[in-house]
């Protein structure tokens, strides 16, 4: 029996409104991590992009990366109301201490904001 794989689609802010960043994962624990710890330059560790406030989850490996597409696409208005509607409070997802990945608050499912 094959294992079944997870993508992830993830939103990484500075802080509360602040700047942003999209990306695609297999592990959004590890990927998570790196940007946390500033592991690889580049975007995220020069605009200290560290706090996971939204993330979506994939079987398919096509599907998260046309939705991460599609997101990086999307006016900067479109991504905060994704984010305000499942994580009013814009709570860092990840936990440094433990390393685990916490449910979105206002938890979405895979599809939702599709049309944008």
């Amino acid at each position: 029996m094959r294992e079944e794989k997870w993508y992830y689609v993830y939103i990484l802010a500075s802080q509360r409104n602040g700047t942003l960043y999209t990306g695609v994962t297999n592990d959004l624990v590890r990927r998570t991590w790196e940007h946390d710890q500033a592991t690889v330059e580049g975007f995220t560790s020069e605009y200290n992009v560290k706090l996971l406030v939204y993330y979506e989850t994939f079987g398919d490996i096509t599907a998260a990366i046309a939705r991460e597409k599609r997101v990086k696409r999307w006016h900067r208005a479109w991504k905060l109301e994704l984010i305000e509607k499942a994580n009013p409070t814009w709570k860092n997802l990840f936990d440094r201490e433990t390393g685990h990945i916490a449910p979105l608050p206002g938890t979405l499912q895979q599809g939702v904001e599709e049309s944008k």
